[in-house]
């Protein structure tokens, strides 16, 4: 009994000094982005450096929070198209992919299997290989300096692994609850609409916060597509916005830390689902 409790306290060790491991390589980046963000800008390039400055300020948070000040209507502008972009694109991608996904999972059709596996074609290529044929196309249609474009082009990315994430989580409810409303006498959409869609309810937030983070940290297409500077988003605003005060580390890391907070806090609030999904939807009893 000795030896048994003394290896489960060096298992748990383990664990705990494994997860204090991870729990730094994640948090210690986002520490030292904000610790720099609130020094001066000559703490910011003194050497050693130092995690907690001396003499903290909110200057730069200020600053780039601020309207009344060309800086932060420059900031507020990244930051109001990313948000928009990232969300017409997390609502369009949950909007094609759940019925996509729940006509692959309930349907039987001619070419179903080799149909939904060419979906997934498009993740074995990076996404750098489609840059020239996307700004061909859109191009071509008269999207390129709009929203609309990198839109569509977010849309493209990430609907084949929505739609094979929502299947599998289609798959694990059991068909027999349909079929008990239909025989209630509800329609095919009604029972989807009352029965399944709440079941699938994590594995919509895992496909919406997929979705979402993806147009959110988007660079390559958002700096080939966007040349107007009022239509950027944060990712290529920073890189504009930053161009001419290449010294400014603290501005740079509180515009940063800015950029990831609200993916961060979407990521905790709802990471009971986004785990549930993942668990219960890509492995199919």
């Amino acid at each position: 009994m000795a030896s048994s409790r003394r290896g489960f306290s060096v298992l748990d060790l383990a664990r705990w000094l494994f997860l204090a491991f991870l729990l730094a390589f994640t948090a210690l980046p986002m520490f030292w982005m904000f610790s720099t963000s609130i020094k001066t800008e000559f703490a910011s390039i003194q050497q050693p450096p130092v995690w907690i400055p001396a003499e903290p300020t909110f200057e730069q948070y200020t600053t780039l929070l601020s309207p009344a000040n060309r800086t932060g209507q420059q900031f507020l502008g990244y930051l109001k198209n990313s948000i928009w972009v990232s969300t017409a694109t997390t609502v369009l991608g949950v909007l094609v992919a759940v019925p996509a996904a729940y006509a692959f999972s309930r349907f039987s059709f001619p070419g179903r299997e080799p149909l939904f596996f060419s979906v997934l074609v498009r993740n074995m290529f990076p996404v750098v290989v489609f840059l020239i044929p996307l700004f061909i196309l859109m191009k071509f249609f008269g999207l390129i300096d709009t929203h609309l474009s990198l839109i569509l082009t977010y849309l493209t990315f990430g609907l084949p692994l929505s739609i094979w994430l929502l299947k599998g989580f289609y798959d694990n409810i059991p068909a027999e609850l349909e079929r008990a409303a239909r025989i209630d006498g509800a329609t095919r959409f009604q029972a989807f609409w009352k029965i399944i869609l709440p079941l699938s309810t994590p594995g919509l937030v895992a496909t919406a916060i997929y979705a979402f983070i993806q147009g959110w940290n988007e660079y390559v297409y958002a700096r080939t597509f966007i040349n107007s500077q009022e239509l950027m988003t944060m990712p290529v605003g920073l890189e504009k916005f930053f161009t001419e005060y290449a010294s400014n580390w603290p501005g740079l890391m509180a515009a940063s830390f800015i950029m990831s907070v609200p993916v961060v806090v979407l990521f905790l609030v709802l990471q009971r689902h986004f785990v549930r999904a993942l668990t219960e939807g890509a492995v199919k009893h």
